[in-house]
């Protein structure tokens, strides 16, 4: 299946960019989207918690990085060339993978534990981007002044 064509929507809308490569990147279809599995909960009213399955890599194998709302979770393994297997069936490989993050969402820690890696994440919603009451004065003989109350 061909994914689907929004160059026609680039043409008429202003701003959209993010919202609109993000919408072309979830149509594709990516082979290597299984490794690592990985669970996203949620943890509180703003808090989530991505877990991702990453046994046999240690902290230093690992990099999270969060550049312009995506984040990015890298593991590199090297082979033990010391190391002589009988078989070896458990995966080693290095992964890349990649989550778009919500606006205001903020990487707020990260831990190793029994082979899985917790990234916690938590809505930050800036003052000025909350809901506000306001007051409305009441017309009289001169100008009255607007207060501001927050809800």
């Amino acid at each position: 299946m061909d994914g689907l064509d929004f160059s026609p929507l680039f043409r008429s809308t202003i701003g959209f960019d993010r919202l609109m490569r993000l919408a072309d990147t979830a149509t594709r279809v990516d082979a290597g989207a299984s490794y690592p599995p990985y669970n996203i909960e949620v943890v509180g009213d703003n808090a989530y918690r991505l877990t991702m399955a990453v046994a046999g890599f240690a902290p230093e194998d690992l990099d999270i990085t969060v550049k312009e709302n995506e984040l990015l979770i890298t593991g590199r393994k090297t082979d033990d060339e010391a190391r002589k297997y009988l078989h070896h069936g458990l995966a080693r490989r290095g992964f890349e993978r990649r989550f778009q993050l919500a606006d205001h969402i903020k990487v707020t820690g990260a831990s190793l534990a029994h082979g899985l890696l917790h990234v916690e994440l938590a809505r930050e919603i800036p003052e000025a981007m909350k809901p506000r009451r306001i007051e409305i004065g009441v017309a009289g003989n001169g100008p009255q002044t607007i207060q501001q109350k927050a809800a």
